[in-house]
This record gives structure tokens, sequence and C-alpha cells, in this order.
């Protein structure tokens, strides 16, 4: 059911049944509505917003909602004028219901819309936002807004009625059904236009098994049909086994990606996607392969003087090119296969058990020496390839490293908000790297022989150090986070402490009060959020290995640029801004007589970008924290002698667990968070110039806006949860836009 009955011009009988429908499916047997199952419907965190609208519905103050009470409630909510709307909102806020609110009742309103949006702001917060919006409204000083003048105050904000008529329509809307699609979305016309290279690289692949199937089949056709079933796979596992050894060559996958005719006709983005393809065909052949060869072993045993069994565990029926060996080995190769296979899967991967996935791994070892033994021809096929990986692995490996550049130290750590580790890394020499590039990097006081994939967030121009932020979502990564945390708290003991707490910094808005204690090799910094650590003069070993190219290498290439970020999904383009940065003052020149800033024309080989809207998506507020300074200097840099940068970079953030202004339980907090950004030029939430959007991001009206630009070809680049880059890729084939998923 789309918005209200006016708007869709049903007839009243039809409103009347919806109704109905609505109420039978919110009462079930019990024939009324409960506060309590009228809480839990509306998912209403605060009991004051649950007591006062279902005071709205129980007209008779039975403790219940009935039908009729439901139909009159809807009536003024999306059939009433916009008077009674606003009486609505007025006396959601006039608490005692004398005919005005009074400054207290609106900051009890406005503290329950903060609680509401899962915030965490001070008293003082909560008191500047009830001053603007009582100021705001209070016009004649009187000290108590009444209805008049909250009415006058909310014209002055239009898509606050819209949305307030939006939101209380919401309520009690039935859930809207997904239109079926008249064909899989696979085989739309806009999702094959946006992944031709990969479509096509995937029906080479597909095709090329088909026909070495054929080939292996064809070749044994004189045997008896198990065989030829086994010939066929087994062909295809020659492939296969070598193919998704080729998929994992980083260095060459990076080195290809600077030839920018190779990079455009091979989808050398989506390797990891082909790899895990290429796996499954591996299980897939296997399996025939191996039941082929099992009915083969009962054919041999009825025609030999031999069982079954002594075929497949033995070498008396002596199969394969190895003394025999071909049953044995094949035998050795299933339960390793089904090792791998199992601890490969996002079950394992996406579960915080990453080691179980990354040692499990390690198998590919006696897997591929098996093969060779069992496979008279693999080595063929695998010899190329093999002898690339083996170049690889030296090179990678630690003697290598501490040849070259592989060996370093942690300098500082720096535990943030939500369990992110901030690690700054001293640069070795001639470790060049891109922005948006990634690593592994191995810490042996932590585990001697794990390499973990890293994102590197500082940019290339930032000499003598590395940055890495790293969330914890598994194993390692939290046991990162509490090694630091329990080495911090061990070197405070130990050192003694100097009695000096400073303030560290106020953001501008009071938000937040933060005090530094000082020690000899740390120091803490805590605040009512939480605690933060920060340790210096660390001297942690480390290995890197890297760099390693992604698909944000195209970035500088690209004309208008869009960096989407969920969470910490920010740091490659933490890497990218900060560079942008760095370019910018480069071809900033002053002039010697009257000092006017001014910037040279870029030079094509620097970079194409003529805009980038930078998108960071987040749950809550703390996790703003991991990047404000960055982004505090971005926009310092935009105010700064009328830079282009200003012209060139918008931000676009979203705290998607604050309530939007389409929600009437968020509209006082949102308007009289847009009055302090508009008093002080400031985000109350974040402390920065823009202004942080409440709820997830509208994709089809940010793309409209920038499509609208016309600031040349647009390529949406993307890192973060998968369901959201899902979302944003079918937004991209709708808009015709480029996209750029992060993946290792």
């Amino acid at each position: 059911m789309q918005g209200t009955m006016r708007e869709t011009g049903q007839s009243d009988t039809q409103w009347l049944q919806w109704v109905q429908n609505q109420f039978n499916n919110l009462a079930g047997n019990e024939g009324h509505i409960t506060y309590k199952r009228f809480k839990s419907v509306l998912k209403i965190k605060e009991s004051f917003f649950a007591e006062k609208f279902f005071d709205f519905f129980d007209n008779d103050g039975d403790e219940k909602i009935q039908l009729f009470e439901l139909m009159d409630g809807l009536r003024t909510l999306t059939r009433g004028s916009t008077t009674d709307k606003i009486r609505f909102l007025f006396n959601l806020y006039d608490l005692d219901g004398n005919g005005h609110i009074d400054i207290d009742e609106l900051k009890t309103v406005l503290q329950s819309c903060v609680n509401e949006s899962s915030l965490k702001m001070s008293e003082i917060d909560v008191d500047r936002l009830t001053e603007v919006l009582f100021d705001s409204a209070d016009t004649d000083c009187s000290g108590e807004i009444t209805f008049e003048k909250l009415q006058t105050v909310l014209e002055q904000h239009p898509e606050v009625m819209k949305n307030l008529t939006i939101s209380a329509a919401e309520w009690l809307k039935p859930s809207k059904t997904e239109k079926k699609r008249e064909l899989p979305r696979y085989l739309q016309s806009n999702y094959i236009r946006n992944n031709l290279k990969k479509i096509i690289f995937f029906i080479i692949y597909f095709m090329t098994n088909i026909g070495l199937y054929a080939y292996g089949a064809y070749s044994y056709r004189e045997s008896n049909n198990a065989i030829i079933i086994a010939r066929g796979s087994g062909m295809c596992l020659n492939f296969n086994c070598m193919f998704v050894l080729v998929l994992m060559l980083r260095k060459c996958i990076t080195w290809l990606r600077t030839w920018q005719y190779v990079y455009c006709i091979l989808p050398l983005d989506q390797h990891i996607l082909f790899h895990k393809t290429t796996g499954i065909m591996i299980a897939v052949h296997s399996l025939i392969h191996t039941m082929g060869h099992i009915g083969n072993a009962v054919i041999v045993s009825e025609t030999n003087n031999i069982t079954a069994v002594e075929v497949i565990f033995t070498t008396k029926a002596n199969l394969g090119w190895l003394l025999g060996s071909a049953p044995i080995t094949g035998v050795l190769l299933c339960p390793i296969l089904i090792v791998m296979v199992i601890c490969s899967m996002s079950f394992v991967r996406r579960s915080g058990h990453f080691e179980i996935f990354y040692y499990t791994h390690m198998l590919y070892i006696p897997f591929w020496i098996l093969c060779i033994i069992h496979a008279s021809n693999f080595w063929k096929w695998f010899i190329a390839p093999g002898l690339i990986f083996f170049v690889e692995s030296i090179l990678r490996s630690k003697p290598m490293k501490l040849a070259t550049h592989g060996r370093t130290f942690i300098k500082e750590v720096n535990l943030l908000p939500s369990g992110v580790t901030h690690l700054v890394i001293s640069r070795p020499p001639n470790f060049d790297f891109k922005p948006g590039d990634y690593l592994f990097i191995q810490i042996p006081m932590l585990a001697k022989y794990e390499w973990h994939p890293f994102t590197i967030s500082s940019a290339p121009e930032m000499e003598g150090f590395i940055w890495l932020h790293i969330r914890s979502a598994g194993y390692w990564t939290k046991s990162l986070y509490d090694f630091f945390e329990k080495y911090g708290s061990d070197q405070r003991r130990k050192s003694t402490i100097t009695g000096q707490i400073n303030k560290a910094f106020h953001d501008g808005l009071d938000k937040i009060e933060r005090g530094i204690k000082e020690v000899s090799t740390s120091f803490t910094h805590r605040q009512s959020k939480g605690t933060y650590l920060f340790l210096r003069k660390i001297t942690a070993e480390v290995y890197l290995d890297g760099p390693y190219g992604t698909s944000t290498r195209e970035i500088f290439q690209t004309e208008h640029a869009v960096l989407i970020g969920s969470g910490i999904g920010i740091t490659p383009y933490a890497s990218i801004l900060q560079s942008i940065i760095y370019r910018f003052n480069a071809i900033t020149r002053t002039c010697p007589k009257c000092h006017h800033c001014f910037n040279e024309p870029l030079a094509g080989s620097m970079m194409k970008l003529k805009k980038v809207d930078f998108v960071w998506i987040n749950r809550d507020q703390r996790a703003f924290e991991w990047f404000t300074s960055l982004l505090t200097q971005l926009e310092l840099e935009q105010v700064k002698n009328g830079s282009h940068l200003d012209k060139i970079l918008n931000l676009h953030m979203y705290m998607t667990a604050a309530v939007q202004k389409a929600d009437m339980k968020g509209i006082g907090l949102q308007v009289a968070l847009d009055l302090i950004h508009e008093k002080e030029q400031r985000d109350l939430l974040t402390g920065l110039r823009t202004r942080t959007k409440a709820g997830r991001p509208d994709f089809n009206e940010l793309f409209k806006s920038i499509a609208a630009q016309k600031h040349g070809k647009v390529k949406v680049f993307f890192c973060g949860a998968p369901v959201v880059g899902k979302a944003i890729k079918e937004h991209c084939a709708k808009f015709k836009f480029g996209f750029r998923k992060e993946n290792f």
C-alpha cells in the first residue's frame, strides 16, 4: 500500500478494509491491541514515545486500542489537515496538558529523542539543543511555546510537515511486498551491461571446462563408462587445480593492474570470486572423478583376482604413473579437499574463526604434491604457474624481507572506539604503495606464523610511517586489541605516574571532554563514552607483505568518483582522501605580491578527478571518531585560502541508528540539530562542518543529484558490508554508473 488513501484515490470502503486487516494483524486473537504489543510492533525503545502514541489511539483510556479507536487516530494522521497533525505533535510535547510547552518539557522530549536514536550526549549538549529549539519558537520571549508558535516554527521547515505525514502513515502501513521481477537479476540488461567483463570471463571459463571434459572423455572412449566419466573430470581437474593457483598470484595481479589495456579486458577485481568458483568446480569434479574410479574399481575386481578395496587402498592394481600410487594418493586427496572446502565457507571465515580458514588452507602444499604424484599430466599444467608462485613465495619469505623492506616495527598504537586498533608502523625504505592498497601483516609477539590482510589507511605521500586501522572482528584481531590493552595497563603499573592531568582538547562544541593521564611510555584517554589507550615508544617487531593493488588504483583516472564506505570500510578511502589533500597542496601557489593563493592546472598524469563525493555510513556516533581528525583536516583545507578542494570534494555522513525526520520520534531532535548546525556551522554529533544525516542513505536521490552535476563519467567505489554493496550495485546499474568493490 503506497501513501495515504487520499493519495492513492482508493475508496472509503477499501480504506476501511485496509484498517481492519492491519488491526487484525496487530490484535491477533485478543481483538484489541495492548500496550506491550503496540510498543513491540512499532519497535520503539523509549517508553515515553510508546506511552504517548498509545494514549493518542486509546481515546477511552481503558489501556486497549479498539478498531474504532485505531480508525479515528489514522484518520487524523493520514487524512487530517495540517493543523490536526501539528496539534498531534503539540500534544506529544505538552506533557502536562496545560496548553503550552515549557523548556523543561521540551528538554524531556529531546532527551527521549536522543535515547531513541542511541546517541550519547552530555547534559550540556541536551541543554544547548533545548535552548536553540526553544528560542526559535519562543519569539516573544514569554517563556512558553504555544500551539501557534510551534506551527510558525514548523512552517519554516516544510519538509518536516511532509515527513510527519509519511511517518504517521508508515507506523501501521502494511509491509511492502517486493514486486516479482520479470527476469532474474542476473539476466537483466542493466546487470549484463555493468558486469560484461565478468560474464564473458565466466562464459569462457565454463566453456573451457566443457571442452576439456569432452576431450578427456573422448580420449578414453574405448574404456568402460566409469573410466570415461572419471577421465573427463580428471582433465577438468588438471586445469582447475592449476587455475585456482593463478587467481591468487597477488603480485602478478597487482602488476597487471598497471597495464590499462589489460585491466580493461580482464576482470581483475573479481579474482577472489573466480578463485572461489574454481574451488567449487574442483570439489564438483573431484566428486565425479572419485565416483567414476570407484565404479571402475568394482569393474576391475569383477574381471581380475583382486577386490575393490584392494584396488582403492593398495598398489596391487598398479594404477598410476608413479609406482601405481594413484588410488592411494586419490584417497589422501579426498579428506584434504573436504577440510579445505568446509573451512573456506563463509560461516567459518565470517564468524570470527579466520585462523581455522588460514591454517587449513595451508593444506594446499600437500594437495598439490599429491596431485603431481596422482595424475601423470598434472605437472605439465602446474609447472609454469607453480614456478611463478614459488618465486612470489620466495619474495614474500622472511629471509627475503629482511633483505628488502619486509621487517619493521610498530611505533605507536591507538585503541579507538568499537574495538578498532590503529597501528602506526615505521615505513621501510622503498615501500611504495598507491592509495587504497592493502598489505599482509605478521606480528610475531602475537602469532608467529599468521599473516592477515588489511588496507593501508595512510596516504603514500606521508613519509616515515604507515597507518593500519584494524577492527576487532575475529580471534586474531580481538587478540591484537586485547594484547595492546593489557600491554598498556602493565606499562602504566610499572611507570611512575606524574600526577599531571591536562585537558587534551575540546571540539568547539563541548561535546567531548577528555582527560589525559601521561606516563613515561603511555597515556590513557578516558571520556564518558569509553576508554582510549595511546601507546607510544613501542618497539614491536612486525613483518609486511605487499603492497597489493585493488580497484581503487584507478581512482585518480576517474572523472567523477563516488567513494562509499560503511563502518571500518572507510580505510581505503582514508588513504585516498589524504592523498587528494597532498596533491592539491602540491599545486597550490601564492602570489608574492598580493599573497593570493591559487591552484595550478592539474597535470593529466597526476589525476583526472573533477569531482569526489565521499559517503560514510556508520551505525553509531562513536564510530565517526575513528577518522574525525582526518575529516576535520579535509574541511579545513576546503576553506583554506579559497582552495579548489572546496569545489572538488563533497562529504556525506550518515548515522543509521539515528531516527530520521520521517519518524515523529526524531523530528524535534533533527530540527534542533539543524538549528545548531545553521548557527555554528558545525555538526553537534561529529564536530565537523558537514551535517550528519540520520538513517540510511536514499541512494536513489543521492545518485540522482550526483548524475545532475555532470562532471563526467561517474564511477562508484565501495568498501563495506556485502549486503550494502549489493544494493549500491543495483542503483549503479539503474543510473549507468561504473561500480567497483573492494575485495581481498
